[in-house]
């Protein structure tokens, strides 16, 4: 039987709340407006997310699962990690195909799944400590953002980024990030990235407007989020959900937009914030990458590509580098 699971919690529902305050308040009061995609994610939040990765026109979720199934042998084979850390793990579906494969390798001793929900978290902890007993599982709540110094060192360790969340980084999070990474890693440790590759808009913008308005209305839910945590007074519904493709920066942008002039009071900040008819305020970038540049992001932060896995239509690509 392996030990008891834990769970470090390195944020509290304060510093949530307390982050969430300080975002706001930039984004709010920014020209053009902002706001982060990670206060989409509150109960019914990731509730909607759920719902979008089984939509017809959503294809990253099933395209990065499809392929990590069919490699996932080889890359437990080339790590032989010790340690699974997985950053944003949520309720950890996909990396059961790593565990599995790496339990199989007889080399995986710890897996450490990261995230902001303690809740998400606790469940996610026990249900794995119970699937595999000779794991031992250390979970971290925190914002893998700005808390990798707390992920625990020891062991041969993997790290997996998963899902195409590096996408939602600008170029310059991206870089601090993978800086982040590269002086939590020791040399000859790994990194797992899964990310969407550029492909036809025709395809890639309805994953993000599907016709039955789910994605709609997971973009809306950030204002429910800022009036339940910030006794704000959005009218989700005076705002229209926009998916566009910027091709010069190569990424899909997530907007609201105003239907009518508004006036919004966000009572937590004592701020009123003012929307003119049709203005857009964004919510989510979702970059995607060609391999040569993410590539090159990589080794700009001091990594080596040592594997590219990508899925018959092009659309994915897992990368496994090496810190060096």
């Amino acid at each position: 039987m392996n030990a008891v699971p834990t769970l470090e919690t390195h944020l509290s529902d304060d510093d949530l709340t307390a982050a969430l305050r300080a975002d706001a308040l930039l984004g709010l009061t920014s020209a053009p407006k902002w706001l982060p995609p990670k206060w989409f994610y509150d109960a019914r939040g990731s509730e909607l997310f759920e719902q979008i990765t089984e939509l017809p026109e959503y294809y990253p979720t099933r395209t990065e699962r499809a392929l990590l199934e069919r490699v996932v042998g080889e890359i437990a084979r080339s790590t032989r990690a010790e340690v699974l850390v997985e950053l944003g793990s949520g309720s950890s579906a996909k990396t059961r195909l790593l565990l599995n494969a790496l339990t199989a390798e007889g080399a995986l001793e710890t897996y450490v799944p990261q995230d902001v929900s303690s809740s998400a978290l606790r469940a996610a902890v026990e249900e794995i400590a119970a699937e595999f007993p000779a794991v031992s599982v250390h979970g971290v709540v925190s914002d893998f953002t700005g808390t990798l110094g707390n992920l625990p060192r020891g062991g041969r360790r993997m790290i997996a980024f998963l899902g195409g969340t590096i996408g939602n980084l600008v170029p310059a999070e991206r870089a601090e990030f993978l800086a982040g990474i590269h002086e939590v890693l020791e040399p000859g440790e790994q990194l797992l990235i899964g990310a969407g590759l550029v492909i036809d808009p025709a395809v890639l913008v309805p994953a993000y407007d599907d016709a039955a308005g789910v994605t709609a209305e997971f973009n809306r839910n950030v204002l429910h989020v800022l009036n339940n945590r910030l006794d704000a007074d959005f009218v989700p519904e005076k705002f229209d959900h926009i998916a566009m493709w910027d091709a010069e920066n190569e990424w899909i942008e997530m907007r609201l937009a105003a239907t009518e002039a508004t006036t919004v009071k966000v009572r937590e900040l004592d701020l009123t914030v003012e929307f003119a008819p049709g203005e857009q305020m964004r919510t989510e970038i979702s970059a995607k990458f060609r391999l040569d540049g993410l590539r090159n992001e990589l080794a700009e932060a001091g990594f080596r590509t040592e594997r590219v896995w990508t899925d018959p239509d092009d659309r994915f690509a897992l990368v496994l580098s090496e810190r060096v």
